[in-house]
């Protein structure tokens, strides 16, 4: 039985791809919605030595951080995404949680075709604590733009460390640290990329 289920599990991992991003180098966010002010911090961390910092500069609204564009996508097809957050004001701004809009212009990160929706939690606002959430492709839609969505005024700050997006099988992920594509191929192409 344990071999049949690594059988089946190593044909469906293949058919995935994921990108990270820990911002240990000197990248920050692909885009933003709003005036938010991105930057590069040694402190709070949650791994490595460096996490996001995120500073609201907008009088009102929702100022969104743009952390992940995934591109090559078909109805049906599933994205999940997850970071990992800090604020220490529980009940309070600032805070943010993991959202995301869909974009069906492979040219330009700033497309908008509507909203995808997104994590309804906010954070326990006590340190550290984890945002994640899952999408699935619909309407017709090719790509999605994952944002990090901050409630808070002008001066609050957030911290993101350790994002992790997994995408299906041909399509292409952009993180601010690394970059995915894999076109949709057979077995052995897929294997010829790695």
């Amino acid at each position: 039985m344990k071999l049949l289920m690594i059988l089946v599990a190593l044909p469906l991992a293949a058919m995935a791809a994921t990108a990270t991003c820990g911002w240990e180098g000197t990248d920050t966010i692909l885009g933003s919605y709003g005036d938010i002010i991105a930057s590069i911090d040694t402190d709070p961390v949650y791994s490595g030595s460096q996490s996001l910092k995120l500073e609201d500069n907008q009088a009102s609204g929702t100022p969104q951080a743009f952390v992940a564009w995934i591109t090559g996508l078909d109805d049906g097809d599933t994205v999940a995404a997850s970071f990992w957050r800090y604020d220490v004001t529980p009940s309070a701004a600032p805070s943010c949680r993991i959202w995301g809009h869909w974009n069906d212009d492979p040219g330009d990160i700033n497309g908008y075709d509507g909203s995808a929706g997104g994590q309804d939690d906010y954070g326990t606002g006590e340190g550290w604590g984890m945002a994640e959430y899952e999408w699935t492709v619909v309407d017709g839609h090719t790509g999605l733009v994952i944002e990090v969505r901050t409630y808070s005024v002008p001066g609050d700050i957030v911290w993101i460390d350790d994002l992790t997006v997994t995408a299906p099988d041909g399509a292409t992920i952009m993180v601010p640290e690394d970059f995915v594509s894999l076109n949709r191929s057979t077995w052995a192409g897929i294997k010829t990329a790695f």
